[in-house]
C-alpha cells in the first residue's frame, strides 16, 4: 500500500534532518510518497507568508503530515506558525511519548511517559492585550468541551496502548475557575475509563515527582502551557529534545514533527542530530498502521545508537548527520535480512 504523506522541511537545520528521516523511512520498505511543501523562514521570503495555502491544502488532502523544526521569531516578526498549524487544523493534541533509548547515557533508566497536551487554547490562544504602557495582560482560556475532549483522548490512547494510568496535571489549588473546570472535567471523563487509573497532580508538585520518580507515572494529560513545560522536562530525562519525538493530532489530521527546535547557526553543515525527526517517523508509521516496520526502525535507531561509532558529535561520535542516517539503513537492511 501507498501513503501520500505532506513533508515540510522546515527552517535551519530542518532540510537536512528530514532529509535523513525520509532515507530511513523508505529503507524499511514502506511506500511513502512524499508531497514537498515549504512553511517557515524560506516560504515567508519567497512568498511573503511563512504559511502557504498550499501547505494547508496539502495537510488537508493526504491527512498525515511530517514536519521539520519551523523558526518562531522571539518578540516579533511572524507569528508561530506551529501554533496556527494547530489551531487551523484543530490538532488539538499534542502526543509526546518519551521512552529510554537504548544507548543514550541518562541519569534515569526505563523511562516510559507518555505527555498528552490540549494544544488549542490555554494563554496559547494568544489573547493579550496593553492595559497601559507599563501593563501587559494575556488571558488564559481553559473550556469544558477542549478539557474533556483531550482527557478523553488521553483515556482512550492508554485503552488502545495498554497503559495503566492516567494522571490530569493542574494549577487548580490556585487557578480555582480556569484550571479547576480543567480538573472537573478530567474527573468526569475518568468515571467512563473504571478500568484505568485515574489521579491528579498540581503542576510544581508534578514536576519534582518526574525528577525523583518517573517510573511511578504513566499517561500525563495537561493544558497547553503546562503540557510545553512538563514534555521538555521529560525529554531532559531520556537525553535531551535532541531525541524526542512529537505528534499533533486532531481528528482526521495528523502532523508529526521533532519536537527540538531549528539551530539555524548550525544550518547546512551536516552536523545536526536526526534522530527526533526519525523517531518521529517511526511515530507516523504506527499511525499508518505499519507497526511492524516503525518497530524494526526503532531498533534500527538503538542499534546505531548502542554502537556508537556513526553518531552525531552531541550523541558522543564524529558523524555527519547523512552518515548517522546511512548507517541506520545499513541496520535495518542486516535486520530485515535476518
Amino acid at each position: 500500500m501507498a501513503y501520500s504523506v505532506t513533508l515540510i522541511p522546515g527552517d535551519g537545520i530542518g532540510p537536512e534532518i528530514t532529509k535523513a528521516m525520509q532515507r530511513t523511512i523508505e529503507a524499511t520498505g514502506v511506500d511513502v510518497r512524499w508531497e514537498v511543501v515549504e512553511a517557515g523562514e524560506r516560504a515567508m521570503a519567497a512568498q511573503g507568508t511563512p504559511l502557504p495555502d498550499q501547505v494547508l491544502a496539502s495537510i488537508r488532502r493526504n491527512r498525515v503530515a511530517i514536519k521539520g523544526p519551523i523558526t518562531t521569531p522571539v518578540g516579533s516578526g511572524f507569528r508561530s506558525v506551529n501554533v496556527f498549524l494547530r489551531k487551523e487544523l484543530d490538532l488539538y493534541a499534542c502526543l509526546r511519548p518519551v521512552f529510554s533509548i537504548r544507548g543514550i547515557r541518562s541519569r534515569y533508566e526505563n523511562v516510559d511517559l507518555v505527555i498528552v497536551r490540549e494544544n488549542t487554547e490555554d494563554l496559547y490562544a494568544g489573547i493579550e492585550r496593553m492595559v497601559d504602557q507599563d501593563t501587559a495582560e494575556s488571558i488564559k482560556l481553559i473550556t469544558r468541551g477542549a478539557s474533556r475532549r483531550i482527557v478523553r483522548f488521553a483515556f482512550e490512547y492508554a485503552v488502545r496502548e495498554r497503559r495503566k494510568k492516567v494522571t490530569a496535571v493542574h494549577k487548580a489549588n490556585i487557578l480555582k475557575y480556569s484550571d479547576g473546570l480543567f480538573l472537573e472535567s478530567a474527573r468526569a471523563v475518568a468515571t467512563d475509563y473504571p478500568e484505568i487509573e485515574f489521579e491528579d497532580r498540581i503542576v510544581d508538585n508534578m514536576c519534582m515527582q518526574l525528577v525523583l520518580k518517573p517510573e511511578q507515572y504513566d499517561v500525563l494529560v495537561l493544558p497547553n502551557l503546562y503540557g510545553d513545560i512538563v514534555s521538555d522536562l521529560c525529554a531532559g530525562l531520556i537525553g535531551g529534545l535532541g531525541v524526542a519525538a512529537g505528534a499533533n493530532l486532531g481528528d482526521e489530521i495528523a502532523v508529526f514533527e521533532a519536537v527540538h527546535g531549528s539551530a539555524p547557526k548550525y544550518a547546512g553543515q551536516n552536523r545536526a542530530n536526526p534522530t527526533a525527526i526519525i523517531l518521529s517517523g517511526y511515530l507516523m508509521l504506527k499511525h499508518l498502521g505499519e507497526g511492524e516496520a516503525a518497530q524494526r526502525l526503532l531498533v534500527a535507531v538503538e542499534d546505531v545508537i548502542s554502537d556508537g561509532e556513526h553518531v552525531t558529535r552531541d550523541l558522543g561520535g564524529s558523524a555527519t548527520t547523512w552518515k548517522m542516517a546511512e548507517a541506520i539503513v545499513e541496520k535495518l537492511e542486516v535486520n530485515r535480512g535476518a
